[in-house]
């Protein structure tokens, strides 16, 4: 104990002396090793591909300057390599080469030291590291002398050689983490549960792992309510006998804030009682970081708006409360886009939208589509069926939609929906022509959560193997939303569900009288603390009802297959099959995905899936039908707006009385669900 005791006091005292000097390194590390990693990773990121060429080399002899090679030997750590090089500034300005010997000099002792933090920075304390000039390594005045010289002798002749030479030395590790108040007290386990302070057995001690812990320290008091903690200090003692650093944090939590008043700036054409509408978060609610993002979510959700900043005040007010800013900008009002589209089972298509953001102020949107498609140049499999079933068709079809959205109503959680169609729709089995509108009511109880009630009605008339089913429907639809994911486009944790159910009674003059339900949900878990494996499933179903299935118009029956149903088969071919081979729909469904995301590195990921289900012709599912099967796997390129996604799948076990593909491509934005 005697022995360990002075190996403790010498490592306390040769990091707080110099003896004293290495203290103060251990804590400038703690900064450089970091902004070395920092540097690197967006340029890495940026050249994934290496387009760019390699590095830029340096000028060629002059009798004006000095220009030089430099080379880094003894590293085997690529990642240490990189800090280092990016630390170095006689790497960084091999370009600009210094005009004589001496401004080489400073540039060479100027590195050491910042070399070797970087080096203590990655955990090898006990590393060294010298700068050769030509044959003479620095170190004392006689050596730069000589240095200079030697250097000056290859002007207009060659480049200089400047050798960097690291000896890492052992790695050492991580052994405690303490966390004290102020008046040096250590927290209780209630304050700072331990797995905020526990330390693998082989983690190393660099510095890019005491931020991160020091990070997480601070986001677990501002998530229990401190929004003002902070580390005043960190304390590393490094035991070189032991090879490991003990590392003590000086935390300050501050005092527990409950949120206060909400205060929006910005509009200018959008009344401001839109942007509280979409904040749910009240007065006197526990403050957290969690509950700020959430304001800027749900605020973000507006489409009058382009930018949302969230900001916490600087101090409490004098209720004891934390104020809070919501800083809006807007939107140009009217937005107009075009998209074309090509694919090798549904033909060609384009689409074109107009949309005014904020109608008339309170952030109405209105926005009117147009669609057009050609179901033809070869890609129609099932054109031949379609003729001898008697569904004669150009194979052109298209929509024309209007939507209307008034949120907040009299500065309410009540939105009103609005909506009109008008169109052909040409699938591979049947042609539906029909016009509809609907009028709905939604209420939002959250972000998250909002339900909707309201009239729909729709005309028309659907062609298909069974025969002609000519329409007329008035329903009153009822639908639940609830959605806790993290993300639209790549969601980490929560779970989805939208359901709905419509009946379309006879006493309203609907002709059939149905009852359609529909619902779908996905949930997803992260494995590991920082998100990159995620497990993701999700299950639809789906049942109508009233009718038989002759008596059911084709466009409201269910089909899977598909890009967003089952990978791999056509879109709305797998279920029910009936005269000329023709799908037909069902009336009940059910299908389901699982997904495993697998992140390789920030950018990259792969997505193994498999994918089932299908159309019954039962009201409910009775299994009479085979379940289909498809697997595949997909890629992920991850962008700051979404991953995009190239999947490759295979059906398993296609009808063979239907031409599936071998193999199906799909490329999107955004995950499959």
């Amino acid at each position: 104990m005697a022995d360990q005791s002075r190996v403790r006091r010498g490592a306390s005292s040769a990091c707080r002396s110099s003896d004293a000097r290495r203290g103060r390194r251990v804590g400038l590390v703690l900064a450089v090793g970091t902004l070395g990693l920092a540097g690197a990773e967006p340029a890495r990121a940026f050249d994934l591909f290496g387009l760019f060429g390699g590095e830029e080399p340096p000028p060629a002899p002059s009798p004006a300057a000095l220009p030089y090679a430099v080379r880094f030997q003894g590293v085997e750590d690529e990642d240490l390599l990189r800090a280092l090089r990016d630390t170095s500034s006689l790497e960084r300005l091999r370009a600009e080469a210094p005009p004589d010997g001496e401004g080489l000099l400073r540039r060479a002792e100027a590195d050491l030291p910042r070399l070797l933090d970087a080096l203590w920075g990655f955990g090898y304390y006990d590393g060294r590291v010298s700068v050769r000039i030509e044959d003479v390594v620095l170190g004392g005045d006689a050596a730069a002398r000589s240095a200079v010289r030697a250097a000056e002798a290859a002007r207009n002749r060659t480049l200089v050689a400047v050798r960097i030479a690291v000896d890492q030395g052992p790695l050492y590790r991580l052994r405690t983490l303490a966390v004290r108040d102020p008046a040096g007290r250590p927290f209780g386990p209630d304050a700072v549960p331990p797995r905020l302070t526990r330390v693998g057995d082989d983690e190393a001690a660099r510095s890019a792992a005491v931020l991160a812990r020091e990070a997480r320290l601070v986001d677990h008091f501002r998530a229990q309510g401190h929004p003002f903690a902070k580390v005043l200090r960190r304390e590393p003692v490094v035991d070189h006998a032991a090879r490991v650093m003990d590392v003590a944090f000086v935390l300050d939590p501050g005092p527990a804030a409950a949120l206060g008043a909400v205060t929006v700036r910005g509009t200018r054409d959008l009344d401001p009682a839109v942007v509280r509408s979409f904040i749910y978060a009240e007065p006197g609610d526990p403050y957290s970081p969690q509950a700020l993002a959430g304001i800027r979510r749900s605020v973000a959700r507006i489409e009058a708006l382009g930018g949302v900043r969230v900001r916490e005040g600087e101090a409490l007010d004098p209720d004891g409360t934390l104020p809070v800013f919501v800083d809006v900008t807007e939107r140009a009002p009217h937005i107009v886009g075009a998209s074309a589209r090509y694919s090798t089972v549904d033909g060609p298509g384009v689409r074109a939208y107009w949309a005014d953001r904020n109608l008339f102020g309170g952030g109405e949107t209105l926005r009117i589509d147009a669609d057009l498609s050609y179901l033809g140049l070869g890609t129609d499999y099932y054109a031949r069926r379609r003729r001898l079933a008697g569904i004669e068709t150009n194979g052109l079809g298209g929509r024309l939609a209007a939507t209307f959205v008034k949120p907040a109503l009299f500065g309410t959680r009540n939105d009103l929906l609005a909506g009109a169609f008008i169109g052909r729709e040409v699938q591979q089995s049947y042609v539906s022509d029909a016009a509809g509108g609907t009028l709905a009511l939604r209420h939002r109880f959250g972000d998250a959560f909002s339900v909707q009630a309201g009239i729909e009605g729709r005309a028309g008339s659907d062609r298909d193997a069974l025969g002609r089913v000519d329409y007329g429907l008035v329903g009153l639809p009822v639908g639940v939303t609830y959605d806790s994911t993290d993300s639209l486009l790549d969601p980490t944790r929560g779970v989805r569900l939208t359901a709905s159910v419509t009946p379309y009674p006879g006493v309203l003059g609907s002709d059939p009288g149905l009852l359609l339900a529909k619902a779908q949900g996905s949930t997803y878990w992260a494995l590991d603390d920082e998100a990159r494996t995620i497990l993701a499933a999700r299950l639809g179903l789906g049942s109508v009802s009233g009718a038989g299935l002759a008596e059911i118009p084709a466009s409201l029956r269910f089909f899977a297959g598909g890009g967003g149903s089952i990978r791999g088969y056509s879109y709305r071919t797998v279920g029910p099959v009936g005269p000329y081979n023709l799908p037909i729909g069902g009336r009940s469904l059910i299908e389901g995905s699982v997904e495993g995301r697998i992140k390789l590195t920030d950018t990259i990921g792969v997505v193994p899936f498999v994918d089932a289900g299908t159309a019954f012709a039962s009201s409910l599912p009775d299994f009479d039908e085979r379940i289909r099967v498809a697997a595949g796997i997909g890629l992920r390129y991850y962008t700051g707006i979404g991953p995009i996604r190239v999947d490759l799948a295979v059906p398993l076990n296609p009808d063979k009385a239907l031409k599936q593909p071998p193999v199906a491509l799909y490329i999107s934005l955004g995950q499959a669900f």
